[in-house]
């Protein structure tokens, strides 16, 4: 997340070491909680209203964890910046659609899907940047960015794509990215502003609480369409695979092909191909249905897997 955006920290010399194990120890973390939500789905009845602000815990980590230095890296470099942003909301969009048709996924799981294509940069690619010897300066900025237009772009692009399957109410989107990402983001900077001596100390905590609060929304999520995962887990698994992996490789070719460079074209890799999962979970079970959010919490799991083995490779090949 950092893990989801708490490994932003990884930009922090104090938080560096914690955020990487955070972001290797994540998928197993997020595995044992989908378990965990299968097996006794009883256990988080009545969870599900939780779920928003579990997500707002995690913006509040991401906000704590920014500086300036994140501001200005996107100021000194428009260009680098505008090529990931409108890549992520291109390509992992369009592929959600484009892979939904494909595999004819039911309305609720094509609209989950949709939206998890939807959603901002995902929560661990700064750590995963990091490990592929990528450019994190520009991964941090692509990942801020792309979180804090996602309340103007989110909910018009799930209208578009998502909304032959299910109504869509984008208004009502807004103003819940609004609560549960904008509102906790700012609430942290402020934070950082405020007690920064303070919450310097507390950085190398961070990574865990955000891996630990979306292991739980995923727990959530799980136990809320544990039965149509006994006959949906390979479609969507299915779905996912495909969505991420696409994702990290037309996320590459967009940084080749806009001649930014090999450690830039690593970052751009992962900030298209890893989504913020947990916001596409709130979101769905919000607006749609628990099981339209079962693509999210299998994506939450599948893409900090891949992306930490496509890391290795990538840091192997660049030495």
């Amino acid at each position: 997340m950092r893990t989801e955006r708490a490994e932003h920290v990884s930009v922090d010399t104090t938080g560096d070491r914690s955020a990487r194990r955070a972001v290797t120890v994540f998928p197993l973390l997020v595995l044992a909680a989908g378990g965990l939500g299968l097996l006794l789905p009883g256990s988080f009845t009545g969870w599900g209203e939780a779920v928003p602000y579990l997500l707002g815990v995690v913006m509040f980590c991401m906000g704590v964890t920014m500086t300036p230095d994140d501001f200005r890296g996107v100021v000194g470099r428009p260009w680098a910046v505008a090529l990931g942003l409108v890549a992520h909301y291109v390509i992992m969009p369009g592929l959600g659609w484009a892979i939904a048709h494909l595999l004819d996924l039911s309305p609720q799981l094509a609209a989950g899907v949709i939206l998890v294509g939807c959603a901002p940069s995902g929560t661990a690619s700064n750590v995963v940047t990091y490990l592929a010897r990528g450019d994190v300066a520009l991964s941090v900025s692509v990942a801020t960015v792309s979180t804090l237009v996602a309340p103007l772009v989110t909910p018009p692009l799930t209208l578009l794509l998502a909304g032959e399957y299910l109504p869509v109410d984008a208004g009502s989107m807004v103003t819940d990215i609004f609560k549960t990402v904008l509102l906790p983001i700012l609430a942290g900077v402020v934070v950082r502003l405020v007690a920064g001596r303070y919450v310097q100390r507390a950085l190398p905590a961070l990574p865990w609480l955000s891996a630990l609060t979306i292991s739980v929304i995923v727990a959530v999520v799980v136990a809320g369409s544990a039965d149509a995962i006994r006959s949906a887990a390979g479609t969507v698994f299915l779905a996912v695979v495909l969505h991420n992996g696409l994702g990290l490789a037309l996320g590459y070719g967009a940084g080749r092909l806009g001649r930014l460079g090999e450690p830039a074209s690593r970052a751009m890799a992962f900030e298209v191909g890893m989504q913020n999962s947990g916001l596409a979970a709130s979101l769905a079970t919000a607006h749609f249905s628990p099981l339209a959010a079962l693509p999210a919490a299998v994506f939450s799991v599948w893409h900090n897997v891949s992306g930490s083995l496509t890391a290795a490779w990538l840091s192997r090949r660049g030495r």
